[in-house]
This record gives structure tokens, sequence and C-alpha cells, in this order.
């Protein structure tokens, strides 16, 4: 495993991590969650990413049991919440300092955890001043409940603003983004975040890194009876990654398979080793319902090496979609 340090920050995080969106409490019981979790911390990883609107809550608790239960010591992993979808009454949602506060007492409860190690706001919240958000999170963080405090789909203003804020008012400000990133999904991670790399030294916690399966291969020929898009209540995904856009974006996939075939691996381990040749990417979250599907994911460092710049220019051709910029990712 290799480990890379979240932006600035002295926290070293795996490259790749597990998250449990859409899986646990959804796809995976109690019983695969210790499986994987056993798996993956064994293979190195030792963050686990979460939050409170994760099937309602119900996949912390699966992940904080199974946590428990393989009786993993506190100090060798780092585990996240989010908050802003807690629940239906006014209360519940955004980003207001009671609901920030409450989020990440039941966070801890349900985790069975006394500090998160990352806490997220899940998005921008337009209703609640940004210097109320960034208060509650630095009590948090002076309380021993939070150690790092972080964004997941923010703007590059949003997260100036949320600096600007915690400067002027001594607070704690954010070290981290979560931001959708993959082949097809570029921009916010090459382009619009670039100065806040070097500025405030911005680590970033990347999700979907497979496009939610489109970039393995397997909806070439049509859609597995297993897969999430047959998932109730998913309908929406379903609609997003195989409507019109879908169809271009399969087309793509199909010019990719050659390139994964010449270099020998799998169009999983080029996706993914596509995102760690990324400098600014601190961890790539993997997403795992069953155990055969993490054990193969977590191979795709030894694709890393097989990226050079050649092989790189030549996704940039097909993809055609590379943010304008002078030089590739920074370097």
């Amino acid at each position: 495993m290799e480990y890379r340090r979240l932006g600035k920050s002295g926290l070293k995080l795996s490259a790749l991590s597990l998250g449990s969106w859409v899986t646990f409490g959804k796809q995976v019981d109690m019983k695969d969650a210790r499986q994987l979790l056993r798996t993956a911390y064994e293979a190195g990883v030792n963050f686990f990413d979460n939050a409170e609107g994760y099937e309602a809550g119900e996949s912390e608790k699966i992940m904080g049991a199974a946590i428990s239960e393989l009786g993993l010591p506190r100090d060798t992993f780092a585990v996240s919440s989010k908050v802003f979808w807690g629940g239906d009454k006014p209360t519940q949602l955004g980003l207001s300092a009671k609901h920030v506060r409450d989020a990440c007492d039941h966070a801890l409860k349900r985790l069975r955890v006394e500090y998160l190690d990352l806490f997220f706001c899940h998005r921008p919240d337009i209703d609640t001043p940004i210097e109320e958000t960034v208060r509650a999170m630095h009590q948090l963080v002076m309380q021993g409940k939070v150690l790092y405090w972080g964004t997941s789909e923010w703007s590059a203003q949003q997260i100036t603003e949320a600096h600007r804020v915690a400067r002027q008012e001594h607070l704690t400000p954010p070290v981290v983004e979560q931001p959708q990133y993959n082949l097809f999904v570029r921009e916010k991670v090459e382009a619009e975040y670039r100065p806040l790399y070097a500025q405030y030294g911005l680590g970033t916690t990347v999700w979907s890194p497979l496009a939610s399966g489109l970039l393995t291969g397997k909806y070439l020929k049509g859609v597995p009876d297993d897969s999430r898009l047959n998932l109730p209540g998913y309908e929406w995904l379903r609609d997003h990654l195989l409507g019109e856009q879908g169809q271009s974006h399969l087309d793509k996939v199909a010019q990719l398979q050659p390139v994964a075939e010449q270099l020998s691996i799998s169009l999983t381990h080029l996706s993914l080793a596509w995102c760690l040749k990324n400098p600014n990417v601190s961890t790539v979250i993997l997403g795992a319902s069953r155990l055969s599907q993490l054990e193969d994911n977590l191979k795709a460092l030894e694709a890393l090496p097989k990226l050079d710049d050649a092989v790189m220019s030549r996704i940039d051709g097909i993809m055609a979609n590379r943010p304008a910029q002078p030089e590739r990712f920074g370097q």
C-alpha cells in the first residue's frame, strides 16, 4: 500500500480507501461488511469513509459494529462522517451550528468511536452563513470530537470563503475536499481547485473513481442483474448513467478497452490508476459490494507504473475532456 499526506496536514492516508455509499446497509450486511473491512485493513487500507445520509445512518451503524467486532486499534485507522442530510425535520438538515453538532454526536454513537478523524460538510448550504458553519466545525475540533474537517462538492469560491473566515476569526480552516473524480468528471479537481492546492494545501478524498461502474466496462453489454443500477431507489442513477450522455460515455469506455488490453491490465485498474496519477489526490475511495470486487480493486496500485506520459496522453486523446491548463495535474 502507498500512503499519502492529506494535503498539507500531517495525516497520512492509504492511497486506496474504502467507502460505504450505496453498499453498506443496501447491498452489504453486517457479515459482509466485517469481511470487507478486514480485507481492506489487512491490505493496508487505513481510511474508511461514511456519512449520516448513507441509508439514513444505517451505513454508519454497520461500519461501527464491524470495526468494533474486528477490534481494530483506534490509532491505526481513520474514519469519517459527513453532515447535511440527517432527517426530514428543519433542524436535521443543512449546516446550521445545531445540526453540525447533533450530526457529529450521532455519528460518534453509530460508528462507536470517541472522535472522527475527518468530518465533511456534505454539500454547501446556501441558507446558512459560512461563518456559522466554520465556527461550528472549529468548536468540534476544540472539543476533541473532530480532528480535521472539510467539504464535499463545494466550489473553489466557497472553500476560499471558508478559509477567509477562519483566518479572520482565528478559527480552524478546512483541510480537505471530497469531490467526484474520474475520467469523465475532471473539471473541479484538475482546474477549479488548482489554485487551492498551493494556496491552502488542500487535500482530496475522491469518490466515484469508476463512475458508478461505467469505467469497469461491465455495462458495455447491458446492465447486470446485481448492479447498483437495478437497486430500488437508484433509478435516477440508472437514468443518468445510461441516458443519452451515458451512451456517449460508453462509447469512450469501449475505446479505452484496447488501451488497457495492450497494457495487460483491466479497464478497472486503468481507471483507478489514472486517478492515482494525480498528485493532488490524497486517496481514492473504493466502493465494493463483494469481496472479490474489493480484492481486485486493491490491485490497481500495481498498474501505476504502466501509465507513463505516452499512455496518459493517449487516454486524454480518447476522452477529449482535459480541462484547459498549461501543465498536466499542476506538475
